[in-house]
């Protein structure tokens, strides 16, 4: 944020853009050789200025202070070009000499805090923001610069506090409601962030950053539409924008409009050319619409772009799963694992998937591994026990059913799942004790048990115990 337009506030005045071509061109083909007056030097410094021709502005403003080397102003526009080339020490030794000429002068103050912030230098940046303040309390741009030093040292409260003292100088002051926002964002304080943001926006209305922003803390908040009306807003006046194009997709998706997220999700890829994650959320979409090959398609992109992707690579590993490939799926979930392997999902999918190829052994493993990791995930903890079940390891599959009953104690399904256990370890009457307990919480199921299991339906002793031949 520069608090001086380079001296020149009223160079939109000069209507005459010929002229002022003329006039730089002039100045480079004759150089030193013909005498330019001082405005005309500053004309010609700002007609460069202003189209970003840093070196040719610090040329004309060069040749001006050979002319008028006690000029505070030419120094200070000096140090301006400096800082916006990214020269800071030279800058810096700029607005020195400008303030041993005015050691008053504001603008120079400012803009001197400005380069020490750049440099990464918060505590003399602030010292000279107060200097400011202390000869004018109400300078708007000393208040406003040293609130976002103190954004930038992660003091928002007191940058808050700067910034509205900012607006109520200044209340139609844009860049203060700005940064307001963008405090309150941080603070995770969403609607007075927005509140600011359309402050801000009520003064510039083609801010299409504060759009973007505005966009991002409302998506937080849940209120979908409305973000990608403020994504909407951003495009309209940059088109090329593609983080808002992005997260306009992303809105569009937790919407549950997959198709249209799909469409500002590609935009990005025209944009900015293949980006994995951009990929990645497309393929995301295609796979929850169920059209699995396109969804292969754009994770396979994801992955050329970056090979070490671990969601990428379980993405394929899903879509081939819900493919039926399952020899496919378990190399892919593998290689997930591989890239990251402490990521439960991965693990369960990888065991699933194992279940599904009947390599039992495999299972167990990739389950155990869930659990260990998620020593609370009672679907892991079922899974683990049926598959333990059917690999004949019955002891331990009834420890992994009661640990999944300690911790959903309310599900019949385990209980059922429990009483077949027991009743091939031999224990008949432990069976009816469970099943007991399933029929308690689920009474269908005593009905239903001829039909979802037979193998306990048809033991004499149950059937005689549960009363279920009367």
């Amino acid at each position: 944020m520069s608090s001086f337009n380079f001296g020149f506030d009223d160079f939109e005045d000069f209507k005459d853009e010929s002229r002022l071509e003329d006039l730089a061109a002039h100045f480079e083909r004759e150089g030193p050789h013909v005498y330019f007056d001082s405005d005309t030097l500053e004309e010609i410094a700002s007609y460069y200025f202003e189209q970003g021709r840093f070196e040719e502005s610090l040329r004309v403003v060069d040749r001006s202070l050979e002319i008028h080397p006690y000029s505070s102003d030419g120094w200070l526009r000096r140090g301006i070009l400096l800082n916006n080339m990214g020269r800071h020490v030279e800058a810096l030794s700029a607005y020195d000499k400008a303030l041993e000429l005015n050691p008053t002068d504001l603008e120079t103050m400012v803009n001197r805090g400005i380069t020490l912030d750049s440099m990464d230098e918060p505590a003399q940046a602030l010292e000279a923001f107060e200097g400011v303040l202390r000869l004018n309390p109400r300078n708007e741009e000393a208040l406003c610069n040293k609130g976002v030093t103190l954004e930038r040292l992660n003091r928002l409260e007191d940058a808050i506090s700067v910034f509205r003292e900012c607006t109520e100088i200044n209340p139609e002051h844009p860049e203060a409601w700005y940064e307001l926002g963008f405090c309150h964002d941080r603070l995770q304080e969403e609607a007075e962030s927005v509140s600011c943001y359309d402050r801000h926006l009520d003064i510039d209305p083609y801010s299409q950053d504060a759009w973007y922003n505005r966009g991002i803390v409302l998506n937080r908040l849940g209120r979908y539409r409305e973000a990608i009306d403020s994504y909407d807003m951003a495009i309209v006046i940059a088109d090329e924008f593609a983080s808002a194009h992005y997260n306009r997709g992303n809105a569009l998706a937790n919407l549950g409009d997959l198709k249209e997220a799909i469409v500002s999700y590609k935009r990005v890829l025209e944009i900015e050319g293949d980006d994995a994650a951009t990929c990645y959320n497309i393929a995301l979409a295609f796979e929850e619409l169920k059209l699995y090959e396109s969804s292969i398609h754009y994770f396979e992109k994801a992955l050329q772009v970056d090979d070490a992707y671990a969601e990428a690579w379980y993405g394929l590993g899903c879509c081939h799963d819900a493919l039926e490939r399952f020899d496919d799926a378990m190399n892919f979930f593998s290689q997930a694992i591989v890239r990251n392997p402490d990521v439960p999902e991965f693990w369960h999918a990888k065991a699933d998937c194992a279940y599904n190829l009947g390599r039992l052994a495999e299972a167990v493993n990739a389950y155990r591994t869930v659990i260990t990791m998620t020593p609370d995930n009672t679907d892991a903890w079922m899974d683990f026990a049926e598959t333990l079940f059917e690999a004949g390891q019955l002891e331990e599959a009834l420890k992994a059913y009661g640990r999944a009953l300690q911790l959903k104690p309310n599900c019949a399904e385990t209980y059922l799942s429990q009483a077949r256990a027991q009743l091939a370890m031999g224990n008949a009457d432990e069976s009816v004790r469970s099943l007991k307990m399933a029929f308690g919480l689920d009474p269908e199921q005593k009905s239903q048990l001829s039909e979802s299991w037979p193998e306990l339906f048809g033991h004499t002793k149950i059937r005689r115990m549960l009363g279920l031949d009367r």
